[in-house]
């Protein structure tokens, strides 16, 4: 099961990943409004608070009452030092975290941030602020953005059509609409200073 909250006056995605045979639960992303992460997690037995990344919205929750989830706090190296918390655990590329008996790939997916990653869960991935429907999360340099697409090309781009996109703001997509619109982004020529917020098809 995947429970989506939308929390905070960023409007973050933050997901609850339940085994529904073990009732083992993981806890994705930990926005402002805590209290409402810890009643979704009512009668289940949370492992891992896993971090796609370390922005303010993402992150802002774990000051709060989160604290009381004892749980280890996993995010990759490279945004570790972000967090006021120390983390319990780094995460590594292509490593495979077993909630109960759903197993969860972590994908190093660097460009919106150094320490981005997506976690991917059979056909189903929660790709934070990597990819939203119609484009890349946002970015702070030109080789930032050159970075987000290799990680895509690489990373994300070579997973199956039916995969179900989670993104970390905003609605659900597809690989398969996501390719198709990266394809059109692909064709055309671009500006080599182009950065920010980058839409497949009107940029």
């Amino acid at each position: 099961k995947i429970r989506r909250l939308v929390l905070s006056r960023w409007r973050v995605n933050s997901y609850i990943l339940i085994c529904p045979k073990t009732g083992i639960s993981a806890l994705i992303d930990v926005p402002p409004e805590a209290s409402e992460l810890i009643k979704s997690l009512d009668g289940t037995q949370t492992k891992y608070i896993l971090l796609t990344h370390g922005h303010i919205d993402h992150i802002a929750g774990l000051g709060g009452g989160i604290s009381r989830i004892k749980a280890p706090l996993a995010i990759h190296p490279g945004d570790r030092e972000r967090l006021e918390i120390k983390p319990g655990l780094l995460l590594q590329d292509n490593e495979v975290i077993e909630v109960g008996n759903i197993k969860v790939k972590v994908l190093f997916t660097p460009g919106h941030t150094v320490g981005s990653v997506c976690f991917l869960i059979g056909e189903h991935l929660i790709s934070g602020d990597t990819l939203f429907p119609g484009g890349p999360g946002r970015t702070d340099s030109p080789p930032d953005f050159q970075q987000i697409l290799k990680s895509l090309r690489e990373k994300i781009f070579v997973l199956p059509d039916e995969t179900q996109v989670y993104p970390g703001h905003g609605l659900f997509t597809t690989l398969k609409k996501e390719k198709v619109e990266f394809a059109v982004f692909s064709s055309r020529s671009h500006d080599p200073g182009l950065f920010g917020d980058v839409s497949w098809l009107k940029s």
